[in-house]
């Protein structure tokens, strides 16, 4: 890349904690790997208590503020902008559309490239269902924006068709969930330490938050009837004691665990402990329907079948690369038997988890590689 550089080449930017998300950790990896200087700028506990994990960037974190809705967005935007403005570089990498105006107004300022990171379909999640002048003002929001960023990426391959429908522009390229890294995963037993759970027992694993649309009440339903598995939940999130005094009051906590999260860096190997690995988003917004979420990559990495819901992109994954199976997350019954067959399928399983190897090797192309190209490009222009 050229070597008439400013002191900082990249402002990367997300309102997510970029020390314990993966896929921000895996582009900040790959664009300081390439000899670029980058400055994260994010929420979260203050630097000292929890030091970025990628050595050569520099971690600036800003306090996050109270409330929500619009006026959260608002106080979001200033606090990033204020952040942003102060360093001139010559890219502006927003990690999400809450982001996007803040660096947008930096990198005018610093005349810098601007990247944007659609990580979600945002005038589609779930908390704008329903509401359709919420749905209209994220559109309008990402339309103005992304019209002004010289790359985008996103997701999935439905995201990116949608956007470049839905905005008129280029379609986004594509950047996967999918590890990066070559190395091998190690598995130890550590799911089954942590739980107490027993070798023959066959172990599900939902990682990731617990909050509404993610299927979560459905499986805890579903495992109730299954006697002959267990699942484990890895993670936090706002449905985690409801969901725990559901077990409790039914009386299945010798079957339903829950742990709390790993750190990106050592959760493939506590993932690769598992026997099946759960994704289980519900069809309630059409960011779900087009999703390809973190942990159904995870899973693949860490050698784990899947047992997935229906949603579109995810479905076609599984049943192209057959990884696992499909069922609609709605149908308890449907549920309960796919769980109790994939238990009994030893075999099943086996094949499955050896579709995973070529599965990922065609995954990490679409990691970070359309990443550094992009900057390859847009760092070899004068801005």
């Amino acid at each position: 890349m050229n070597d008439e550089r400013r002191a900082t080449d990249v402002v990367f930017a997300s309102v997510g904690d970029v020390r314990r998300n993966s896929r921000s950790l895996r582009h900040l990896r790959a664009l300081s790997g390439r000899g670029l200087r980058v400055e994260a700028i994010t929420f979260g506990p203050p630097a000292a208590d929890a030091p970025s994990p990628v050595p050569d960037v520099r971690l600036r974190v800003i306090e996050r503020p109270g409330g929500g809705g619009p006026r959260f967005f608002w106080k979001v935007h200033r606090r990033f902008r204020r952040a942003a403005r102060r360093v001139e570089a010559r890219a502006y990498h927003a990690s999400g559309l809450y982001v996007l105006p803040a660096l947008h107004g930096a990198a005018q300022k610093h005349s810098g490239r601007l990247v944007y990171d659609a990580r979600e379909l945002y005038a589609h999640l779930p908390a704008t269902a329903g509401r359709p002048w919420v749905h209209f003002g994220w559109k309008m929001l990402e339309r103005y924006f992304i019209r002004r960023a010289d790359a985008v990426f996103t997701v999935s391959p439905g995201i990116a068709d949608w956007l470049a429908r839905a905005h008129d522009v280029e379609r986004p390229r594509l950047l996967l969930n999918a590890p990066a890294s070559q190395e091998t995963v190690c598995p130890d037993d550590a799911l089954r330490r942590w739980t107490g759970l027993s070798d023959d027992t066959v172990l599900f694993l939902h990682q990731g938050n617990m909050q509404r649309d993610r299927g979560c009440v459905a499986l805890v339903e579903a495992f109730c009837r299954v006697e002959d598995a267990a699942l484990v939940f890895l993670g936090g999130g706002p449905l985690k004691p409801d969901l725990a005094q559901v077990v409790e009051e039914r009386g299945v906590g010798d079957r339903i665990r829950f742990l709390d999260p790993v750190p990106p860096d050592e959760l493939l190997s506590v993932t690769a402990s598992a026997d099946v690995g759960i994704t289980m988003l519900e069809d309630t917004c059409l960011n779900h329907r087009f999703a390809l979420p973190n942990k159904l990559f995870q899973y693949v990495a860490a050698g784990l079948p899947i047992l997935a819901s229906n949603m579109r992109e995810i479905e076609r994954v599984v049943r192209r690369r057959e990884l696992g199976c499909v069922v609609d997350p709605a149908d308890i019954d449907a549920l309960a038997a796919t769980v109790r067959w994939m238990a009994e399928q030893p075999e099943a399983r086996r094949r499955w988890a050896r579709n995973t190897a070529e599965a990922l090797e065609a995954f990490r192309g679409q990691a970070t590689r359309p990443l550094t190209e992009a900057y390859e490009t847009l760092l070899s222009k004068r801005s």
